[in-house]
């Protein structure tokens, strides 16, 4: 008989791990997800990319603003399923679901755990600066992304990673080896391992007003920003009440003897090491250390512009302070 498998998640870092599922022997009774949102300035409801492939797959969807009522729990145990599998599914399961499938509930987390437990890892390993990151499949326990361990895989992150590009890339590898890990959890072969907690750090949701930025940090403390909060929220200066998003970027170690903020054109020598010279950098802003290369920008209601292109309609931009 079949393994019947629930599936919980909604963005499109889930969507590789459904794939996976759907293409494997498994019976997916169920696929569970947020609640359609209002999205757009004409506010049309818009379904999550999870749904969107569930449908399109045949798979009933359950959406559920909350799985703590006992009618919502009772609903998802007459699906009787064998697992629960979840990927980015944005809600914290309770026991009574968690005590519902015989093989339990599985987790696809983007970080090598006990490393950036919480909603935001793939970001925090960008702003801690680290040079490998990763996928865990966990066993779910009631804390935040505490259970036992089933496997891990790592990877490099190459300094032009945003957590974008990151996403992309620990969704496919997640997906892969959560497929590569059930046979032999189901089957009792794989065994889980406790995190050591004292090893733990914490990632929390983030909020848009952290997207802003301090031009009295250091360059590289920016530069990670700018990486991290790639494509939400993204990092923002402002101009004259303004809001301009700084979208690509490059800490420089030389700067300029000028005020914190102040925007300066880049000269030949302090060009050397930008590896994406050629596709714009012309300007810099003055960091605590240095300055920061600023590679593509976007004035609020306009489209993203190479540095080059920006200036060309901003000409009076070179010596002007940010954020004030």
């Amino acid at each position: 008989m079949s393994t019947r498998v629930v599936f919980m998640g909604s963005p499109e870092f889930a969507l590789p791990t459904l794939s996976r599922l759907i293409e494997s022997e498994y019976d997916i009774v169920g696929v569970y997800t947020a609640r359609d949102r209002e999205a757009g300035r004409g506010r049309r409801l818009t379904e999550s990319p999870v749904k969107r492939l569930a449908v399109a797959s045949g798979l009933p969807v359950f959406q559920p603003p909350s799985l703590r009522p006992p009618e919502a729990v009772a609903e998802l145990e007459m699906l009787r399923p064998d697992l629960i599998v979840i990927a980015a599914y944005g809600q914290i399961l309770r026991q009574p679901v968690l005590d519902l499938p015989p093989k339990g509930v599985l987790n696809v987390h983007p970080s090598l755990l006990p490393r950036h437990r919480g909603a935001s890892p793939i970001p925090a390993t960008i702003l801690a600066g680290d040079d490998e990151t990763g996928v865990t499949i966990l066993q779910t326990e009631a804390g935040v992304d505490s259970g036992p361990i089933l496997s891990q895989r790592r990877m490099p992150i190459e300094p032009t990673d945003t957590t974008g590009s990151l996403s992309i890339r620990l969704a496919e590898l997640g997906a892969d080896l959560l497929i590569e890990t059930m046979p032999g959890w189901l089957d009792g072969t794989v065994k889980a391992m406790p995190q050591d907690d004292s090893l733990a750090t914490y990632a929390p949701m983030l909020r848009k007003e952290e997207g802003l930025i301090d031009w009295s940090q250091l360059a590289i403390n920016i530069w990670r920003k700018v990486r991290a909060y790639n494509p939400w929220p993204g990092a923002y200066t402002t101009l004259d009440g303004e809001v301009i998003h700084i979208w690509d970027a490059w800490p420089l170690k030389n700067g300029s003897v000028t005020e914190l903020g102040t925007v300066v054109a880049l000269d030949e020598e302090q060009s050397k090491g930008i590896s994406a010279f050629a596709n714009g950098a012309a300007l810099g802003v003055q960091t605590g250390d240095g300055l920061l290369a600023v590679l593509t920008l976007q004035r609020a209601g306009r489209k993203a512009l190479a540095a080059q292109d920006f200036l060309r309609g901003q000409r009076d931009f070179i010596g002007r302070r940010l954020g004030e």
